[in-house]
């Protein structure tokens, strides 16, 4: 495929923009080639600058549940626009999504509207600490939780070191009331308990890992998080920035029948649009600032363009509750070929649309397992899927998302693609 514009638009953008992205993944080092630079999307097509038009498993990171440029939500937008980007003050746009969401999620009882997931979770936490008088979080080696600096760390030697700054710019005081446990693991969450008596304010998990690959939650492990925070007096956060409303309209929470005290989300309620929330417990909630002494403000939260867009978004995702069976069946269809296909020598984790397909053989459920991927099969394999008019993320530690906007037809092409690969892989 033609790449000499993507090509001329990279080096002019490195000159402007550090590594030449505005978003690091996107820079495609983990894959060694030039990064696409888009022009245009329409349902589950991707176009561009070259005029490649590809099937896009990408989904802008998530977002896109409905498929690119859905046509009800660009004309909410539209309307939206046309009577202004950004007032700084109240509009009903952010009530009628606030309903929404927490008529969808029935533990969100008060929302507060942000910007971006990030802002949410370091929202969130600082609601917990505010709430409950402890300084410390427990998190998860491998979730992601944006880029915060208290938690933006990865785990030392053990589950018990202190974290360390996971990126240059984060002083270690920053992160020293962070503690990392290993996702899955039981026994190092109540080591960290016991540690650390009476001083956790909140546990924060992805409850589907989605930032190391698809990691799922082992049967039991949201549960057993629930139990013990409870037992503890600290609080549960679930990031469903990535899972909320995507695994289903109640999002993670209803999928695994699990009330936590307080939930992060983003993408899909912005149907595109920038945009972030978090809510939960009413007692909570109302420590935040006007309410009560934790502050927290922001110019554009709330905004009427992506509020308008979530509004759309999730007004069909309610309307039509079999989008969420057709994902699962199509996803699965991708998931049985890939693990039919390339047999031993990957693994898949699916859950609804959500997919991660792992160059490592016995099976990932952790950080560590996850590390054992072959990512230079991973390139490979990417660069043929990308050559062949698939678009997956350019890191062996994404998800593929898999939209309504994705036909059946779209699906078994991928599939061919796929079974292609493995013959070429078996004739080497």
């Amino acid at each position: 495929m033609r790449q000499e514009r993507s090509q001329a638009l990279f080096e002019r953008a490195k000159k402007r923009i550090p590594g030449g992205v505005n978003s690091p993944v996107r820079a495609y080092k983990a894959v060694g080639t030039t990064p696409r630079f888009i022009v245009s999307a329409k349902g589950s097509r991707i176009t561009d600058a070259d005029g490649n038009e590809y099937i896009d498993y990408v989904c802008s990171f998530g977002p896109g549940i409905l498929g690119h440029a859905h046509p009800a939500v660009v004309e909410a937008v539209r309307a939206a626009c046309a009577d202004g980007l950004s007032f700084g003050a109240p509009t009903e746009k952010e009530v009628v999504l606030a309903e929404l969401v927490c008529g969808m999620m029935p533990s969100i009882e008060l929302l507060r509207l942000v910007s971006s997931g990030t802002e949410a979770v370091m929202s969130a936490v600082r609601a917990a600490r505010g709430f409950t008088g402890r300084d410390r979080i427990l998190k998860f080696r491998g979730c992601y939780h944006g880029h915060s600096d208290g938690l933006l760390v990865k785990a030392g030697s053990g589950a018990l070191t202190a974290a360390l700054p996971d990126s240059a710019g984060v002083p270690l005081d920053f992160t020293k009331n962070t503690l990392v446990a290993d996702y899955n693991d039981r026994e190092s969450v109540e080591r960290l308990f016991e540690a650390n008596a009476g001083e956790i304010a909140a546990v924060v998990v992805e409850p589907v890992a989605a930032n190391m690959g698809v990691v799922l939650p082992k049967e039991g492990f949201l549960s057993f998080l629930r139990e013990i925070t409870r037992k503890e007096g600290a609080l549960l956060i679930f990031d469903e920035v990535i899972t909320g409303f995507r695994l289903g309209e109640g999002g993670a929470q209803e999928y695994y029948g699990i009330r936590p005290d307080l939930t992060t989300l983003g993408k899909i309620i912005g149907g595109g649009m920038p945009i972030g929330a978090y809510g939960g417990r009413r007692d909570i909630m109302e420590m935040i600032a006007p309410s009560g002494p934790v502050y927290q403000a922001g110019t554009l939260s709330g905004n009427p363009v992506a509020t308008a867009a979530g509004i759309e978004t999730l007004t069909i995702l309610k309307n039509h509750p079999e989008i969420y069976r057709e994902l699962e069946e199509k996803t699965q269809k991708l998931a049985q070929v890939m693990r039919k296909a390339l047999g031993e020598s990957v693994s898949v984790n699916q859950k609804g649309s959500l997919l991660g397909v792992f160059f490592a053989q016995g099976g990932v459920n952790d950080y560590e397992s996850a590390l054992k991927s072959d990512t230079g099969r991973y390139a490979d394999y990417f660069n043929f899927m990308l050559d062949r008019g698939i678009y997956l993320a350019p890191s062996q530690f994404e998800a593929m998302f898999v939209s309504a906007a994705h036909s059946f037809e779209d699906i078994e092409r991928t599939c061919e693609a796929v079974r292609e690969y493995a013959g070429r892989k078996a004739n080497e």
